[in-house]
């Protein structure tokens, strides 16, 4: 920047020609030429940096209002991009949040079933309000810490683990579609340790009592539950009578509605193909659990909320699902092999399997009392209860 002399009115120390009382001062004038060095200079009250880098002349605007030591540094900035660029070092492709949100959204929708849907577009909606507004190169473990904290204050301890890994696989498929390029940071976050929990099954008797008081319809769902193992909302209630066959005894699970996404069969026992055969002679629909107007049920949860309390079951953890408990567990307790179970109830990893594979208090109890039953002769004889009581408190005066 160059200096120019300027005068200014209304001083004592000199006179003009008009007779006006003028001073010297100096005053900085715009230089409108780049610093030889640098680059560096200011136009319009922009700072700018005019350089050349391979030949090549590049012009950039660094910012107004700034003093000109920022300016150096921005300068520093914009040269580094630039040389970065000349030695072919292109930026990290980035994308927003919700742009992949968007885009993974629409893939679930073309590739998973409805139920499934649902409960992705829940857990990424909860996403979003932590995530919301960023990159994803913006989006570190420490955020996704924060937010597994908001979720759990909120009581969806659980959830959180779902969410965390569903961000995960919208992080997987951003990499995979070449959306985003750098790293996904839910790799290494820690999931919050879940309770193991009760896998709840009916007793003979609890069912018994829910037979007396539930409706004709649910007296059927848990016949069939209980005796094949479908899971009720996906697989039972979708059945249509195309998937019966009763020639063959058994029934076919489409993998449209399967969880594991494979077809398969099941075989009828004499208890399930009698409700088949009576629903199919009252039917006059496609599917095998059908209302008065021949649309499918979409839930038996009302249904069986209702029964349950009528039962004075309520409280005690039943649902849908505990139908499927009861039928594994059953195919246990009859000894039946775990591999057996895992193919007909459609499992795909046999560690699923071994969860349903516990007993129930009355037929450990049954099993314990086995070893007196089988060998009776081998065990030495019991000392007499006088004898014992004698040796007890021989060992308390001591």
């Amino acid at each position: 920047m160059t200096r120019r002399i300027v005068w200014q009115k209304n001083t004592q120390r000199s006179r003009g020609r008009d007779g006006t009382k003028r001073k010297w001062r100096y005053q900085e004038e715009e230089n409108t030429m780049a610093r030889r060095g640098d680059g560096i200079y200011l136009r319009g009250g922009s700072w700018r940096l005019d350089c050349r880098i391979n030949g090549q002349r590049h012009m950039v605007a660094l910012g107004k209002g700034i003093k000109r030591s920022v300016a150096v540094e921005l300068a520093s900035i914009a040269r580094s991009k630039i040389l970065r660029g000349a030695a072919g070092i292109r930026k990290r492709k980035d994308v927003a949040f919700e742009k992949v949100k968007e885009a993974y959204v629409a893939w679930i929708t073309t590739n998973c079933r409805p139920r499934t849907q649902r409960v992705y577009q829940q857990q990424l909606d909860q996403l979003a309000r932590s995530f919301g507004g960023k990159l994803l190169s913006q989006i570190s473990s420490f955020d996704i810490e924060r937010h597994k904290h908001r979720r759990v204050e909120a009581g969806a301890r659980v959830v959180a683990n779902r969410e965390v890994s569903r961000l995960g696989a919208l992080f997987n498929v951003a990499l995979k579609w070449e959306l985003f390029e750098g790293t996904n940071p839910v790799v290494g976050v820690k999931r919050i340790e879940e309770p193991e929990g009760r896998l709840r099954f009916l007793a003979f008797a609890e069912e018994a009592s829910l037979m007396k008081v539930s409706p004709a319809v649910l007296r059927d769902i848990i016949v069939i539950g209980t005796n094949t193992g479908l899971r009720i909302a996906s697989e039972a209630l979708t059945l249509t009578w195309t998937d019966v066959d009763f020639q063959r005894n058994q029934l076919t699970v489409q993998a449209a509605f399967a969880k594991a996404g494979e077809t398969r069969s099941v075989p009828l026992n004499s208890r399930a193909r009698e409700v088949l055969v009576r629903l199919k002679a009252q039917s006059r629909s496609l599917y095998v659990f059908a209302k008065p107007n021949g649309l499918p049920y979409r839930s038996m949860d009302k249904l069986l909320a209702k029964a349950c309390e009528d039962a004075g079951l309520d409280g005690t953890g039943i649902s849908l699902h505990t139908l499927r408990h009861t039928f594994a567990s059953r195919l246990v307790m009859s000894g039946a092999d775990l591999r057996t179970i895992q193919i007909l109830g459609g499992w795909r990893d046999l560690s699923l399997v071994q969860r349903y594979s516990h007993l129930s208090p009355g037929h450990c109890q049954q099993a314990i009392e086995r070893i007196v039953e089988e060998f009776p002769a081998k065990f030495p004889p019991m000392p007499e209860t006088g004898a014992i009581v004698q040796l007890a408190e021989r060992r308390v005066s001591m």
